[in-house]
């Protein structure tokens, strides 16, 4: 897994920040400061010239990942992958943070946004996520907001496909992250319907019904609202400075190889 820089932990760990810090890694000098450790001058450095300077160690680090993984009612979408596939992609990304030597937390959707029972670096030993959350993410986060490790890593596994604007969520998952990945994980039955005709359709979160009439109009209809339901994500992740990812279920789903993770450096070695 690709850690950036400015990821950051408590305690010391095997990663080189990029501030200084208290490793054995020796940096550079610094002139002294009233409150700096008395330990770090170089007394060798004052003898010679009079100058009180420090010794600048490399910040040691050990950076976390969170990650949210959303079980609304919308994520199991029928005789689709895409539940199994956002399960199984929540599990690869904790393995991978495991075996990069990061701590992780996974987060589910249960009366607001709370820890996943279970290891997080061990799946096996996870309660199987049950996608029954009949609140979109944004309204998850109202009730209960998790309390995300600053300087973290962050990945939001989702669909997106809740009514309300990105900003909210946005807002406070990257609220003093070293950095954000939103993967929208969708399978090809959201992309494409394959029904015709006079249909009723239930919201998955509301269990409301509408009746729609679908036909080559009505599917170019549900990609333009796709299309734009995006759009507005991705410029909302552009402001946030957060990643969006677009993630296949049904290609996920064949060989557990997430191509476009692996594509953009997020993970490596997969």
């Amino acid at each position: 897994m690709a850690v950036p820089a400015e990821a950051g932990g408590r305690g010391d760990g095997r990663w080189l920040g990029s501030r200084g810090g208290r490793s054995q890694d020796f940096r550079d000098f610094r002139d002294y400061h009233p409150g700096d450790d008395l330990r770090w001058v170089d007394w060798a450095a004052y003898a010679r010239s009079d100058r009180l300077a420090v010794r600048v160690f490399q910040e040691e680090i050990c950076p976390h990942v969170d990650i949210v993984l959303d079980t609304s009612r919308s994520m199991d979408l029928d005789g689709s992958p895409k539940a199994p596939a956002a399960a199984g992609l929540a599990a690869l990304l904790a393995v991978a943070a495991a075996n990069a030597g990061l701590t992780v937390t996974v987060w589910s959707d249960r009366d607001g946004l709370q820890r996943l029972p279970g290891q997080a670096a061990r799946p096996e030993t996870w309660l199987t996520p049950a996608f029954t959350g009949r609140t979109g993410l944004d309204e998850a986060l109202r009730l209960q907001a998790p309390t995300l490790r600053r300087q973290g890593l962050r990945f939001l596994v989702s669909d997106l496909l809740w009514p309300g604007p990105p900003d909210a969520v946005l807002q406070t998952l990257a609220a003093e992250a070293a950095a954000l990945h939103v993967l929208q994980v969708l399978a090809s039955a959201d992309l494409a319907p394959d029904a015709e005709g006079f249909l009723q359709v239930v919201d998955a979160e509301t269990g409301q019904a509408v009746e729609i009439f679908l036909d080559d109009d009505g599917r170019r209809q549900v990609a333009g609202t796709l299309a734009a339901h995006r759009a507005a994500w991705a410029d909302a992740c552009r402001r946030r400075h957060a990643h969006l990812h677009a993630i296949s279920a049904d290609d996920l789903g064949r060989d557990w190889r997430p191509v476009e993770l692996l594509r953009r450096g997020v993970l490596e070695g997969v």
